[in-house]
């Protein structure tokens, strides 16, 4: 007998978007990307809604034992996504695309521990453990990223965290994004 178990879980913002930007290395951001309406009284001249979604399907029968799928993604949310069009420039847009590339980053990660992990029966807690994990250490670097930039006013930290963050990708290639 064959159990088939699909439990599709998006995390990291909750959102009702129609529409979010999945990360392909060929897509770089631009500010018709960027859909909400910028908040008043906030100093920061754009702000990226990005993160990681996950769903698996798994299997059980006697033959085979536990199987599963798993689909992890980086996605950038245009709806939640804003910036201030007077002040905007190439450079502050690099500065986001960064963000958006962190999230990759870390969704490779995530599908790096995911094939290096074993999994029991109770593989729904132990992907939600796991991704509580990952999502922990984004948020972390995410605000690292915009502490040490200064929000990209620290040019010379700007391009330190743009070649940390390309090399990072290029050593975790073998997880990139499918699409």
């Amino acid at each position: 007998m064959i159990r088939f178990l699909l439990i599709f879980c998006c995390f990291s913002l909750l959102h009702n978007d129609k529409e979010v930007i999945s990360w392909r290395e060929t897509y770089k951001l631009s500010w018709s990307d960027f859909e909400a309406t910028p908040k008043a009284g906030i100093d920061a001249v754009a702000l990226t809604a990005s993160g990681i979604t996950f769903n698996y399907s798994s299997t059980q029968s006697e033959e085979k034992g536990n199987t599963y799928n798993t689909n992890v993604e980086a996605h950038f949310y245009p709806e939640k996504s804003w910036y201030k069009p007077n002040k905007a420039t190439a450079y502050i847009l690099s500065h986001e695309q960064l963000h958006f590339d962190i999230a990759e980053l870390y969704a490779r990660k995530f599908r790096q521990r995911i094939s290096n992990n074993t999994f029991t029966k109770d593989i729904a807690s132990e992907l939600n453990k796991l991704y509580g994990i990952i999502d922990k250490e984004l948020e972390q670097t995410q605000n690292k990223y915009d502490s040490e930039t200064e929000h990209s006013i620290n040019t010379t930290m700007q391009e330190k965290w743009s070649n940390y963050v390309k090399t990072e990708l290029k050593k975790l290639s073998k997880y990139k994004s499918a699409n």
